[in-house]
C-alpha cells in the first residue's frame, strides 16, 4: 500500500451499463475533459463492485490505477460518489496493489481451463448431490474427503465478498494469506476452513466426478464439469486500486470486523 501525492493530468471515466452510471460518466467527462483509458493517468470506474472487478481484470498489469465511485447497489470496493473536487481526491488517494489467483482446471473431457480471480476461486456442486472433494496444500493431502456444496479459495480482497457470506474469515488487505472456506459442509460437519500462506498452492480433486459433477469459477468466469483444480497466487500479475484516505481498505476491514 502506498500513500503518495500523484500527478493527475488526465482522467478516463468508464461506466457500467446502468442509466445512473452512464449519466454520471457523461457529466464527469464534461467537467474534467475525460480521455480514453490509454491516455489517462487514472481510470475512474462508475458502477458497483461487479463492475470494479471487471475493470481490475481488464487493466491488470497495465499499471493504470483504478478509482471506483459507487453508482451501484454494492460498493465495498468503491469510494463515495461525489463530482466536485475529484482531481484532489485522486491525487491523494491511497494505492493498493492486488494480486490475483491463477486457477488451472481440468474438465471431464481432458481440456485445460485457465483464469484469474481477484476475489475468489469457487467450486460448486452441479446437481442435487453434494460434492466430494480432496484437498492438498503444496502437494500434501490435508483432507482426504470433504462432502459439501462446494469450497472457496479467497484472496484478502475477496474475503469480504462470497467468503464472508459463507462465514469465512476477513483478511486484512496486506496479510500474506488466503482463506479456504467450505460451503455447507456435511462431512466433516465441524470443519470451518483454513488460513494458508499466500505462497501456497491449493489442489482440489473432485471425487466421483461423473456422479457428483462440479463447476469451477474464477470470479465471473465459470467452467463446467471439472475433475481437478489448482489455485496459486500469481506474484507477477497485479492490479492497482485507489481509495480515499479517510475510507481506506484497512479502515473498511476494521469496520467490517467490529460490525455487530
Amino acid at each position: 500500500m502506498a500513500r503518495i501525492r500523484r500527478k493527475v493530468s488526465s482522467i478516463s471515466f468508464i461506466a457500467s451499463a446502468t442509466r445512473e452510471a452512464r449519466a454520471a460518466q457523461k457529466r464527469l467527462n464534461a467537467l474534467y475533459d475525460g480521455v480514453a483509458p490509454g491516455e489517462a493517468d487514472v481510470i475512474v470506474a462508475l458502477g458497483g463492485d461487479g463492475f470494479m472487478l471487471q475493470t481490475l481484470h481488464a487493466y491488470m498489469n497495465t499499471d493504470k490505477p483504478i478509482y471506483g465511485m459507487n453508482c451501484g447497489s454494492v460498493g465495498f470496493l468503491m469510494n463515495e460518489f461525489r463530482e466536485e473536487g475529484l482531481r484532489g481526491r485522486l491525487a491523494s488517494a491511497i494505492e493498493t496493489a492486488v494480486r490475483p489467483l491463477a486457477m488451472h482446471a481440468m474438465d471431464t473431457q481432458g481440456r485445460a481451463r485457465d483464469a484469474y480471480a481477484i476475489n475468489e476461486v469457487s467450486l460448486l456442486r452441479q446437481s442435487f448431490q453434494a460434492a466430494k472433494l480432496r484437498i492438498s496444500i503444496d502437494g500434501h493431502v490435508r483432507m482426504e474427503e470433504l462432502i459439501a456444496d462446494g469450497i472457496l479459495v479467497s484472496t484478502p480482497v475477496g474475503s469480504t465478498a462470497y467468503n464472508l457470506s459463507a462465514h469465512g474469515p476477513i483478511i486484512p488487505i496486506n496479510a500474506p494469506l488466503l482463506a479456504i472456506t467450505p460451503l455447507s459442509a456435511f462431512r466433516p460437519r465441524t470443519w470451518r476452513g483454513a488460513l494458508i500462506p499466500a505462497r501456497a498452492e491449493v489442489k482440489i480433486e473432485i471425487l466421483e466426478a461423473p456422479k457428483r459433477p462440479v463447476n469451477a469459477a474464477a470470479d465471473n468466469v465459470e467452467f463446467k464439469s471439472v475433475v481437478e483444480v489448482t489455485v496459486a497466487q500469481d506474484r507477477q500479475a497485479h492490479s492497482k486500486i485507489l481509495f480515499d484516505p479517510d475510507h481506506s481498505w484497512d479502515e473498511r476491514i476494521l469496520t467490517e470486523q467490529f460490525r455487530y
